[in-house]
């Protein structure tokens, strides 16, 4: 790999669904420090069989550390099957097998949901999902998403911090407008008229709404960037790339699951990507009033 130096994605491959082994193909296909932002959701132990395919994570893993560029992000949707009564941790040793690559662990937010699966006897109702942010350094882009409604809005104010002696210490002064960046545990409706604005995804086993992949997309990348899921399944992350002005490329190894991608873009590119009123994309808060009623 050759550190520092940003390569160059084929034209062919900017907005397509590839069908293959995703790490093979993108060592195949994909040069080093090329890739801006991925948003993916890897199969989660055993909840879902995939059609009988086999998932390769320390592969897939090495390649996204090859393909990402310096400050381009990562983030790995995913949680743990329960067996025998116990969660298998498999998510915390993918999150540290990211980190022995030479990722760092930007954030761990939490996707949680307004219901849950089925109830468990001995335990509490389990409604989240991890959403690990991985950066290649630190992040070159963040735009946060500022849509929390302060409760007391004020010109002006102090932050109080806890020394490691235990003194109090106290930060300057900071304006406190009507809305606030987000937290980090982002909670969206889920069900098949929630996810989706379109009525195909369902054909996939296990999608993620299409607001969680737009709004991490909006925060970890700009318009033009590259935007990778090499695991697309249903094509949600490619669709909301494409509807936000960013450059989109899947990889499945299901043709089924390609097919329900290419037809998601397609149709996608039809509703967008480009035109406002004729014009280019002016700015990510144009694109989130345009779709945000939609899809939360």
């Amino acid at each position: 790999m050759t550190r520092g130096i940003v390569g160059r994605v084929p034209d062919e491959l900017i907005n397509r669904a590839i069908c293959g082994e995703c790490a093979e193909l993108m060592a195949t296909l994909l040069p080093d420090n090329c890739i801006d932002l991925t948003v993916t959701s890897p199969p989660y132990d055993n909840l879902r069989l995939y059609q009988g395919f086999v998932f390769d994570f320390e592969a897939i893993a090495r390649q996204l550390w090859r393909v990402t560029k310096p400050g381009g992000v990562v983030v790995w949707v995913v949680g743990d099957e329960t067996v025998n009564g116990s969660e298998t941790g498999t998510s915390f040793r993918q999150a540290l097998w990211f980190m022995e690559l030479g990722f760092s662990l930007h954030d761990t937010m939490i996707y949680q949901k307004n219901g849950f699966r089925y109830p468990f006897p001995n335990r509490y109702h389990q409604v989240f999902e991890y959403m690990f942010v991985f950066s290649k350094g630190s992040p070159k882009t963040f735009n946060p998403i500022s849509d929390r409604k302060n409760l007391q809005p004020t010109k002006s104010g102090k932050n109080m911090k806890r020394e490691q002696d235990g003194s109090k210490s106290y930060r300057q002064h900071f304006e406190a407008t009507k809305y606030g960046k987000r937290f980090n545990v982002w909670r969206y409706n889920t069900g098949l008229h929630h996810v989706a604005t379109d009525n195909l995804a369902d054909q996939h086993p296990a999608i993620f709404p299409e607001a969680l992949a737009r709004d991490h997309i909006l925060s970890w990348s700009n318009p033009g960037d590259i935007v990778l899921d090499p695991m697309c399944g249903s094509g949600t992350t490619l669709k909301m790339a494409v509807l936000t002005g960013r450059k989109a490329i899947g990889i499945d190894i299901s043709p089924e699951y390609i097919e329900l991608t290419r037809t998601r873009v397609q149709q996608a590119m039809l509703q967008m990507p480009l035109p406002l009123g004729g014009q280019q994309i002016a700015s990510d808060a144009d694109v989130f009033q345009l779709v945000q009623g939609e899809l939360l």
